[in-house]
């Protein structure tokens, strides 16, 4: 896996994988509540890479550091699945390219313009302006979080 670095994210291009078999998973699916008879259990491999994956030539890994948008459920060092071949949209969560750095932020799309949307109050909307050096780099798809 190649890893770039950038102030905001840190990017990591997948490898090619080879042959991939998959991961063992419960298909009957894990009880939060009463716990369900071990009878039921079916065994079967998923491959995350197929799961999570639409577009494998478009899609790239980041890692977030920061907070500004914890309240969407990103926190600092959560890995993103960014797919860049999915069209922008009002409310989607993007990875932009702003003024030579890239960030994370909900795309918020009025008639007055196109505003990047943190998810914590700590932080400021930042308004898109003509003189902005501004790209929409890729659209989220999953966020991967250690417990």
């Amino acid at each position: 896996m190649l890893k770039r670095k950038s102030l905001g994210l840190d990017f990591f291009i997948p490898a090619p994988i080879e042959g991939e078999a998959g991961i063992v998973y419960a298909d009957t699916g894990i009880s939060a509540g009463f716990p369900s008879p071990a009878d039921d259990f079916k065994e079967q491999r998923i491959s995350l890479d197929r799961t999570l994956i639409k577009n494998k030539e478009a899609t790239f890994f980041a890692k977030v550091n920061g907070q500004s948008m914890i309240g969407a459920g990103l926190d600092d060092k959560d890995l993103l699945i960014i797919d860049r071949s999915l069209e922008p949209e009002n409310g989607k969560i993007a990875v932009c390219f702003l003024d030579g750095e890239f960030t994370v932020k909900r795309l918020k799309v009025t008639q007055e313009g196109v505003w990047l949307q943190p998810e914590n109050s700590n932080y400021t909307p930042i308004k898109i302006a003509e003189d902005n050096e501004f790209v929409i780099w890729g659209i989220v798809t999953h966020v991967i979080k250690k417990l």
